[in-house]
């Protein structure tokens, strides 16, 4: 098994801008007398590995609690396409058509959730459309977003909503060779929320 999830740390692993960062508040303590650890989480929800819902992006749309198991179990592939920092990538950017309903592509522009740089590639809306036509039902990527930090109109987000596909963003997939394995990233059933962090895990098929 690979955990392709990134770690989370307060204090240290950094967020979008303007989301709430993790934050963890400590209620007791054993070392103080108290019979458990008891503790606070307090982040946003799309925080490091995390699935996006459709109501994310789309008003009135499902919350993360709709969202069919199915999409986030299964058969994938990992495919490195380098990206160009700041820009989107393209169909013809893909080294060959998909072969599995769930695609985890590797652009290698984002440095982590501890630096969080802002001038990490997205998805052109024709990439998006074109892998609807190959059969995926799920993407993820190894940044934050499918569309770049200062895109307002998330071209990207509004035609995965339209082609009904899945999204996963933050996985840390810089060291996982590309090939086919099965991948577990459940979202936690948060009823109505607009995404989920995930622990997302590849199995070798081999």
């Amino acid at each position: 098994m690979i955990d392709i999830t990134p770690p989370i740390v307060p204090g240290r692993t950094k967020v979008w801008p303007g989301d709430n960062a993790p934050t963890r508040e400590m209620l007791c303590r054993i070392a103080e007398g108290a019979t458990v650890d008891l503790s606070t989480l307090r982040t946003t929800v799309h925080l490091g590995a995390h699935a996006d819902a459709p109501g994310h992006y789309g008003d009135g749309a499902r919350g993360i609690d709709e969202q069919p198991l199915d999409l986030y179990w299964g058969r994938c592939e990992v495919m490195r396409v380098p990206g160009r920092r700041g820009e989107r990538i393209r169909v013809e950017d893909l080294p060959r058509t998909p072969s599995e309903p769930r695609l985890l592509i590797a652009t290698g522009t984002f440095d982590g959730f501890e630096v969080f740089n802002e001038d990490f590639a997205g998805l052109e809306s024709a990439l998006v459309d074109h892998l609807h036509a190959c059969g995926v039902r799920l993407v993820g990527l190894d940044t934050p977003s499918v569309d770049l930090l200062d895109d307002k109109e998330l071209l990207a987000h509004h035609r995965f909503l339209a082609n009904d596909m899945a999204i996963i963003e933050g996985l840390a997939i810089a060291d996982v060779p590309e090939g086919r394995y099965e991948l577990s990233a459940l979202p936690l059933r948060l009823v109505g929320f607009d995404g989920s962090p995930v622990r997302a895990v590849l199995r070798s098929l081999a």
